[in-house]
């Protein structure tokens, strides 16, 4: 009989979870790390990044600015050459940016897609040598409901922009390392009360308004996103690729 919980541990494997400091990341390396893989936490805070490794107990911390392309292939490198393998990549670090596009900093906008975007493609270009060379190996990446639909409550261009792009990420990249072993998946949560939407989510009005557009009438939490990236990560997911999982309260069913 198959062992179905069984296929969502990850004993002895190791994850590299980026922008792990905080919210969704922190929630993710908490779940990875309850399922058994050492879990390698990543953020441009190193101090949010320390709180959480010890939180977990069963991981190791790392500065990464993930638009730094030298940056990521340096941690990268390290935690191969001490723990020979990466398993699991996580590419959560991401930046919004709700500015009205004729109002829209050249240089926002390039920050937006290099922390979104960028970072996403330099971590998975390091990581997935190791792993096509391993012929195994699963990466999700955080895309979001806005690289699903258009329309918002509030011009966030740059945002949505670099999350579409990131959905297509997904899918281009699933094809091309499908045969190698390598699964590449992504989630696109809906709002959740982290730093990167505190400031919106504060405005009570606008809170009322995303929330009458969330058919189950409220927001996710973290933990509930971390879950559905564990699924995707683990063997309860092997014949998934390509996939952008919404984990919306049906905000894109509407």
């Amino acid at each position: 009989m198959t062992d179905y919980l069984g296929l969502l541990r990850l004993d002895g494997r190791v994850a590299l979870v980026t922008g792990g400091g905080a919210g969704i990341g922190r929630a993710t390396c908490q779940a990875l790390a309850q399922a058994g893989a050492h879990v390698a936490v990543a953020d441009i805070d190193q101090a949010a990044a320390d709180r959480v490794a010890q939180e977990i107990g069963r991981g190791e911390a790392h500065r990464l600015d993930v638009a730094d392309e030298a940056e990521v292939a340096a941690v990268v490198d390290a935690i191969v050459d001490r723990h020979r393998r990466i398993d699991v990549l996580v590419n959560n670090a991401g930046l919004g940016g709700r500015i009205a596009t004729i109002e829209l900093p050249t240089e926002r906008w390039r920050q937006v897609h290099a922390v979104n975007l960028d970072g996403s493609f330099f971590c998975a270009r390091a990581v997935g040598r190791h792993m096509l060379a391993a012929g195994r190996g699963a990466v999700v990446n955080l895309a979001s409901i806005m690289g699903l639909v258009g329309g918002g409550h509030y011009p966030n261009l740059a945002y949505h922009s670099a999350k579409g792009a990131l959905v297509n990420f997904t899918r281009a990249l699933a094809c091309e390392w499908a045969a190698a072993g390598v699964r590449v998946n992504a989630v696109a949560p809906t709002f959740a009360r982290t730093r990167l939407t505190e400031p919106l989510l504060a405005d009570a009005e606008m809170a009322e308004r995303l929330l009458r557009d969330t058919p189950m009438g409220r927001f996710v939490e973290p933990e509930e996103v971390a879950a559905a990236i564990l699924f995707l990560a683990s063997d309860a997911a092997r014949m998934i690729t390509g996939v952008t999982l919404p984990v919306d309260g049906g905000w894109t069913a509407r």
